[in-house]
């Protein structure tokens, strides 16, 4: 068995890469891509594999994975994703975006940097560990099309079957903390476009119309009795119209009205009950109205539900506790937004855990809590303004990669 590194040389190896680590996190801020375009981030994190020693391959456009295979033992996998978001950057950093609309809102290029930071820390100490290390960079998770196009483009013939997968993500809690939760932690995602058919007619002649703004009215209004009157009470559900459009001017009534949903659930039951009322609801509004052809839905972006195993959280969360100590680790909530990192595991029919890292300054969100101003004072993920603090977040990030992965690939790693 190999000798497992200890966390104070763990500390110190992680450490002595600081100044590489900002570098490359600001880098990265600075030049920030699109989903499914992240051609710039994708060839300097095959620059930076390289210069590892690693042979990184381009897996599903702008996907690279890289393996480090040494000895016998388990086989993890560890991802994180690199696209960023169209926002104008509003944070008065020093490395702002230079991209002009485009900005990193989400954390994806702190994700991109522990996970290089992880994988250069495990190529350079072999001797603390035995087994396989998977290093997948994934594009386009803001658009739900980075993990399919990998899959897709063939992950699972290309690199070993992991037996466990790990991925991480910052979050407006204090620096330096790491939370962890078992069962679902992200909910199951769908967004759908509802298209419905009126018969158009001069402003002035509504009764030889099928109006679809008054349908569409009704539709809005009769959707909000789904999550309230079906779904039963205490179930996590959400069902938003972010979106109704109709007609470009006062006196003509259009000939259809479109409508934008977002469906949230935990439970993929919930979440066919939701969508089959959905569709039951539609339909009955336009017969009821008369409408004249029947109407359509497109899904898109579509998440699955990311769900952690019972065991697979155990051994991670305990890693953590003695690593980062006890105060440092703690039982996160369910987050009502998105993700398509399971889609990956689940592909491979493994096991995996998702967790998350602490950004803000400990001191200031202590304060907001206190005071009960966190939404208010602390910018959350996809805000102009989000701005992780680089030490201790990159430190915690990076740390948390390598100790998440050695409780499978250390002396005492294990799989379940």
């Amino acid at each position: 068995m190999p000798s497992s590194i200890s966390p104070a040389a763990l500390e110190a190896a992680v450490s002595d890469h600081l100044p590489w680590l900002r570098n490359l996190y600001r880098h990265f801020h600075r030049h920030p891509e699109l989903s499914m375009a992240e051609h710039a981030t994708a060839d300097r994190i095959e620059q930076e594999l390289t210069a590892m020693g690693l042979e990184p391959q381009r897996i599903g456009g702008t996907g690279v994975v890289a393996v480090i295979g040494n000895g016998e033992g388990p086989t993890v996998l560890a991802r994180a994703d690199i696209d960023a978001l169209p926002l104008q950057e509003d944070t008065g950093l020093e490395y702002a975006s230079e991209t002009r609309g485009v900005m990193h809102a989400c954390g994806h290029d702190a994700h991109a940097t522990a996970l290089l930071g992880a994988t250069r820390v495990l190529a350079e100490n072999r001797d603390a560990w035995s087994g396989t290390y998977i290093a997948v960079f994934q594009p386009g998770e803001e658009t739900a099309d980075g993990a399919r196009a990998m899959i897709d483009g063939g992950l699972l013939e290309r690199v070993p079957r992991p037996d466990v997968a790990l991925s991480q993500h910052v979050m407006p809690a204090a620096a330096g903390t790491i939370g962890t939760v078992t069962g679902p932690v992200l909910s199951a995602g769908d967004s759908l476009k509802i298209t419905i058919h009126g018969r158009g007619a001069h402003g002035s002649m509504p009764h030889t119309a099928v109006d679809p703004v008054v349908l569409a009215s009704s539709i809005v209004l009769r959707l909000q009795t789904v999550v309230s009157r079906e779904v039963e009470p205490g179930t996590f559900a959400v069902l938003t119209v972010g979106s109704l459009m109709a007609g470009a001017k006062a006196n003509i009534i259009s000939a259809s009205a479109e409508l934008l949903l977002n469906i949230r659930t935990y439970d993929l039951t919930v979440r066919e009950q939701v969508i089959a009322a959905i569709e039951r609801i539609v339909r009955a509004e336009c017969a009821g109205a008369g409408a004249p052809a029947d109407p359509e839905f497109h899904y898109y972006d579509q998440y699955p539900l990311t769900s952690n195993d019972s065991a697979v959280t155990d051994t991670v969360t305990e890693a953590f506790v003695d690593h980062f100590g006890p105060q440092a680790v703690y039982e996160a909530s369910r987050v009502t937004a998105s993700e398509d990192f399971s889609l990956i595991p689940d592909a491979f029919g493994v096991p995996y855990t998702y967790w998350t890292v602490g950004s803000v300054d400990p001191a200031r969100y202590r304060d907001a809590v206190s005071r009960g101003a966190v939404s208010q004072e602390i910018p959350a993920n996809h805000s102009p303004h989000f701005a992780p603090l680089e030490e201790p977040t990159l430190l915690t990030a990076t740390r948390a990669q390598v100790v998440a992965a050695l409780a499978y690939l250390g002396a005492e790693g294990r799989v379940d």
